[in-house]
């Protein structure tokens, strides 16, 4: 069974797709960027600001399916610099812990959404 997962914490999304959507046990997270919740606005002051910003973001999406970053089995990271890549990590890694942090892929592109510097999607399982 699927079943959308929604929560005004985080960003509504902008465009056809949902914030998360639920199947089974598993979640499955939409990229999130720095959008700061109920606005259009984007937090793009340094990588590590807006890092906080999106992780924060897919926080509440976690909790609004009452679960939390424990749950999380693999993230995907996009980023516009792999020169940023050290900065991201420590921002990203207050997050988990290290014996139980998820699996990861981190991979340069060439441009992201609204010209972010960082998008991060996640899969995580009850």
């Amino acid at each position: 069974m699927k079943k959308i997962i929604f929560t005004d914490k985080a960003p509504a999304p902008i465009g056809p797709y949902n914030q998360a959507v639920l199947a089974d046990n598993t979640l499955y997270i939409s990229g999130q960027v720095a959008f700061i919740p109920g606005t259009d606005n984007l937090v793009l002051d340094n990588i590590e600001v807006e890092t906080e910003q999106v992780m924060q973001n897919l926080k509440a999406i976690l909790e609004a399916a009452d679960m939390t970053f424990e749950n999380v089995v693999k993230s995907t990271i996009f980023i516009m610099n792999m020169g940023d890549f050290a900065r991201i990590n420590s921002v990203y890694g207050k997050y988990f812990n290290e014996v139980t942090a998820p699996a990861r892929e981190t991979v340069q592109v060439a441009t992201l959404p609204k010209n972010v510097n960082i998008e991060i999607s996640m899969i995580a399982i009850k």
